[in-house]
């Protein structure tokens, strides 16, 4: 599957915003509750996030041209940053209404209509986050995980409003409707700052998780007790779905080039069996010249 076609499930979340929103605003609308109103401008911020996502990949998709040679899978970044930057400003305007709803409480209206209403909108992002963030995940794509788990987070904010709504309802507390608002705009914040906050590490190019730098190791290791050679110098990085290392490896100062060569090609191989999205780059050294070890750290 290419990237371009992730876009598809990103249709696939537009659709269940608009969707969700409808639901949502009509189960404010029948019970005036603030914590309902919270869940329904979550799902304003749902459909822009989708929209940016959608945007992003088709931008991440592009093949590298004269002007971007590594391509332009960091576009994803920005989708992300952007989503955790709406759901922040989405967090206030839920703070505010519960804040000003706490000096003039309202009762609560139709309650079983605004909560079965909540429930389907619930429902329909729970199955579309969990499929996106399954897709994500297997793709590699932080746009579209992104997107899935501020869906799941939703269902997460949508099920303490229903709590709080069921139990005004019972309990005719109608300080515990902006109560539940403001737990919610809470929880908001904290999804995204830690969006915002993966996407500026991500932009900082950070190495491979440990258990992928094991799995390279463990192939250049069989290869140097096999072919009696060294490495040094492994450095990787990761830049949105893409991957890139570079290594230098140290054969005996008899070997031929082609010797050599071919010894880098099938290391080369191997690691693009690992990891199909990876490119690789080998340095060929003399393991006896002395500036074999004097190019160990990033200039």
């Amino acid at each position: 599957m290419s990237r371009a076609s992730l876009s598809r499930y990103l249709w696939l979340s537009v659709a269940a915003a608009v969707v969700t929103i409808g639901f949502k605003y009509a189960a404010y609308y029948v019970t005036d509750s603030v914590g309902l109103l919270s869940d329904a401008l979550e799902s304003l911020v749902n459909l822009a996030a989708a929209l940016i996502a959608l945007a992003t990949i088709r931008t991440a998709a592009r093949p590298p041209d004269d002007a971007h040679a590594y391509g332009h899978d960091k576009a994803e970044y920005f989708s992300s940053g952007a989503e955790g930057i709406l759901i922040l400003a989405a967090a206030l305007g839920i703070g505010w209404s519960a804040f000003t709803r706490f000096y003039s409480p309202q009762p609560i209206q139709n309650a079983a209509v605004g909560l079965t209403l909540s429930a389907l909108a619930s429902s329909i992002n729970l199955v579309v986050g969990l499929v996106l963030v399954r897709r994500g995940r297997a793709r590699n794509s932080i746009a579209l995980e992104a997107d899935g788990q501020h869906l799941l987070s939703d269902v997460l904010a949508a099920s303490g409003v229903f709590v709080g709504v069921l139990a005004v309802s019972i309990t005719s507390w109608a300080w515990l409707d902006p109560a539940v608002a403001l737990a919610v705009a809470t929880y908001i914040v904290w999804t995204g700052f830690r969006l915002v906050q993966r996407s500026a590490r991500g932009l900082l190019d950070p190495a491979f998780p440990e258990v992928q730098l094991e799995q390279i190791r463990d192939v250049l290791n069989r290869y140097g007790r096999e072919q009696s050679v060294l490495y040094h110098a492994l450095r990787t990085r990761q830049s949105g779905a893409r991957k890139f290392m570079s290594v230098h490896i140290l054969v005996p100062d008899d070997w031929t080039v082609r010797r050599g060569h071919d010894l880098c090609t099938a290391i080369e191989r191997e690691l693009y069996a690992l990891f199909p999205e990876i490119t690789v780059n080998t340095h060929l050294e003399p393991v006896n010249d002395p500036t074999s070890w004097k190019d160990l750290e990033v200039r």
